[in-house]
Order: structure tokens, then sequence, then C-alpha cells
């Protein structure tokens, strides 16, 4: 659906509320597919959801569970009555009902799970860290013997009638439950009736562990282009299955983890809906870090109060210098937080890259310091003022890039995150630094 139609369709909603027709409204929201409905839901009033929701059957709750983030889908299911919410947990995905269940307080999951009907299937699933593999994995798949035939396995799938969220692959079990083969669907169809699943099935199968970080996971599948990814155990036994639409949810959260934390946001689950005093308590202690890295480059430029006074140009272009060297560690830093997120660099490599990337720091230095200096002369005609800003150049970029690199794989061998914590420390010496070498060059060069 076009996105003015969903925007026509939610004014629709809203003339429907406002006018008292609680079922024309329903009619409207049935018309919208799971995400659009979830988008729909989203953008009306509080009010106006508290009215619909009671209103709403038990599958569309349960697709508008399954789509809303996690923040708002823990939000509505608070809001229903424990037999309501029970049966709506019943209708979806297993994997889906323990992401809300894994929200909740305990004692409304404890009274939730109390009356749920399908437990076995969500119970072990809350047992795993949101995070990682066991806790992504659904546990709504289909698994065979060897020596079933294939005639009684394309059988058990009319009787079964699968999900559409089950992929096209049948797992392979021995005798305790562990993974030995996977069968495609089109193999299936293509054997004969009386072919045994032994016989057709690929004994090469990539699968994650229950531990695997969900990133690690989604890295496997997108590398050998896997439709899903079997989950096992320590022994091999299986537990359940990634598939193709929590592949795309992986890359999603992982990027928009990876973009707030370059930018000093540490809770990815921010969003500019969140609640006001939510953003600030998650966004000011960044600023305070910032505020002091800020200080401490003021405190440099203050031991050179003097040369401002004999040279006041300085102060037009010492922002040059620090931007400058600024940006030519945020591209460093960029590539490197990428190389470690996709395991690009190992230990033996490190010493190749830092020295390439300085390389190209001094390059990078030289052609801007030139260019600027040059440009400098040519406006202000003063030559001495275009050397000390060439110079200055050349050395904080190179540093700068330097700074870049290291300080993400420092981050890394301390296990702390890369990209958290580095564009503070990367603006705090570059800034420095380049105000201490250009001021520094000034002073000795005005000398």
């Amino acid at each position: 659906m076009k996105i003015n139609q969903i925007d026509r369709t939610l004014n629709r909603i809203r003339d429907a509320l406002e006018a008292g027709k609680v079922d024309e409204a329903i009619k409207f929201l049935d018309r919208l597919y799971p995400p659009d409905l979830a988008d729909a839901f989203s953008d009306l009033d509080d009010e106006d959801q508290a009215v619909l929701l009671p209103q709403l059957d038990i599958s569309t709750t349960a697709d508008l569970l399954e789509e809303l983030d996690d923040e708002e889908a823990a939000d509505v299911a608070g809001a229903l009555p424990t037999d309501r919410l029970a049966d709506v947990l019943d209708e979806m995905e297993p994997d889906e009902a323990a992401d809300v269940l894994g929200d909740l307080p305990p004692k409304r999951t404890a009274e939730a799970l109390a009356e749920m009907e399908d437990i076995e299937e969500v119970l072990p699933l809350l047992k795993h860290a949101d995070e990682t593999a066991g806790g992504l994995m659904t546990t709504s798949f289909i698994a065979l013997t060897p020596k079933t035939a294939a005639s009684e396995a394309i059988g058990l799938l009319r009787k079964v009638k699968p999900e559409s969220e089950i992929p096209y692959y049948l797992y392979v079990e021995d005798d305790n439950g562990r993974l030995i083969g996977i069968v495609g669907l089109r193999e299936l169809v293509l054997a004969d009736p009386d072919d045994r699943i032994l016989s057709i099935m690929d004994t090469e199968v990539f699968y994650g562990t229950i531990s695997m970080d969900q990133e690690d996971a989604a890295r496997m599948m997108a590398r050998y282009d896997l439709a899903a990814l079997p989950i096992v155990d320590d022994q091999g036994v299986l537990q359940g299955v990634i598939t193709h639409d929590d592949l795309v949810d992986i890359i999603d959260d992982e990027a928009t983890e990876d973009i707030y934390r370059l930018a000093n946001v540490s809770d990815a689950d921010l969003t500019i809906n969140s609640p006001v005093t939510i953003q600030i308590k998650r966004r000011l202690p960044w600023l305070y870090l910032n505020t002091l890295t800020a200080l401490f480059a003021a405190w440099v430029i203050s031991h050179f109060e003097a040369l401002y006074a004999q040279m006041a140009l300085l102060a037009v272009f010492q922002s040059v210098v620090t931007g400058m060297g600024g940006n030519a560690a945020q591209q460093s830093l960029a590539m490197i937080v990428r190389a470690i997120a996709l395991h690009d660099i190992s230990p033996h490599n490190i010493p190749r890259t830092v020295i390439n990337q300085a390389i190209t720091g001094l390059l990078q230095g030289v052609a801007v310091g030139v260019f600027v200096g040059l440009g400098v002369y040519l406006w202000a005609h003063d030559i001495l003022l275009a050397l000390i800003l060439c110079t200055a150049l050349i050395g904080n970029m190179f540093v700068a890039v330097i700074i870049g690199t290291l300080i993400p794989l420092a981050l890394k061998v301390l296990k702390l995150d890369p990209a958290l914590a580095s564009t503070v420390l990367v603006t705090a010496i570059t800034d420095s630094f380049g105000f201490f070498l250009f001021l520094g060059l000034a002073s000795i060069f005005l000398h």
C-alpha cells in the first residue's frame, strides 16, 4: 500500500473515531497490511488507541504486537486483560510472543503464561537473552527422520499446514534429535514417493548455536545466502530456526545501534517519539562528557592568549585545523568500526592496517595543507601564516587518522564497544592536539 493511501486511511480512522463510529474505524484498520496497521496505530492518540484496542479481534491484535516496536508492543500488551493477552500470545509466532513476554513485568509474564495454551513452544525461548540466536529463533519448524519416505513427508506437510514464516526447508534429525541434514521443498517434490529422506537430504548444513550473538547469526545468513539458519545446543540437538524476516530485523537493529553509538547515544531503543525524560536521561551524560573535552581544548587555547593579541588572524583559521583533523579522524573511525563489526580485522593484520591509514593520513594532510596554505596566501598575502597553517594541517591530519584508527582497536581489546566512546575520545584528542600544534607552530614562527 502506498504511503498516501495509508495517510488517507489513517485520516478516515480518525474521522470515524471522532464521529463515534468505532466499528467503521475497525474496518479501515482491517484493510491495512500488518506493518501498515502498526504504523497507523502508533500514529493515533493514546485516547484513540484505548478505544480501538479492546475492539480488535485476536488475530489483528497479534499482528499488531508482532509489528510494533518492543517498547510499544509491551505497552499495548500491558493494557490487555490477562486472558485476552494469553489468547493473543497463542496466536503469535513463538519467538514474537517470547519477545513480548520478556518485556513485561515478571508478575504479568507469569500470569499470561498460566493462561496460555501453547506455552511449550514459548517457554524455552524465554531462557535466552534477547540479542542471542536462542532469543531470536522460533520453535516453529518441521523435522524429519532419515527413514521417512518422501510421500510421508509431503503428507506431513499437508497435515501440519505450516505457517508462511516457515521457510522452504525441512530439517533432518537422528534418533537423539541432533541435526544431521536438510531437505529443500523442491528436492522433496521432485523425489520419487518411495525415496527416503536419507537419499535426498544435504548433510552439509550451516547452523548456529544458542549462545551465538544475533549479529554473528545475521552475518552467517548473509554470507552464505541462507533463507533460514537452524540453531542447535551444545550437543547438536536442533532447538529452533532463525528465519529470513528475522535477518532483516537484526540488520536494522544493528545498523541503528551503530549509528546511535557513533553519535554517542547509548540506547538503540530510543526514537524521536520516546518520552522527553527518557531521551534526556540517555543522551545528557554523553553531552556532559563532550563538554568536559571541549573545556580541555579551551584550556589548551588559554595558554596562547598573548599570541592572539600579537596576531588576531590566527583565531580565524584555528577552526580549519581542528575541523579537518576531526573529519579525517571520523573517516578512519567509521572504516575501522565497520571493519571490526564485520570481523575484517584480526590481530595479525593490525600493524598493516595502522601503517596503511597513517600513510593515507599523511598524504591527505599534504594535499589539504598545500591547498589551504596556497589559498590563505592568496587571500591574506601572508606567507608566514600560510606556512603555519599548511604545516599544522599536515601534522594534525596525520595524527588524527592514526588516532581514529587506534582508539576503536584499543577499545575492542579492552572489550568495550568501539563505536560508543570512540567519537568522544577522538574529538577530544584531535581538537586539543590541533589547537596545540597550530598555536605552538605559530608561537615558534612568530617568535
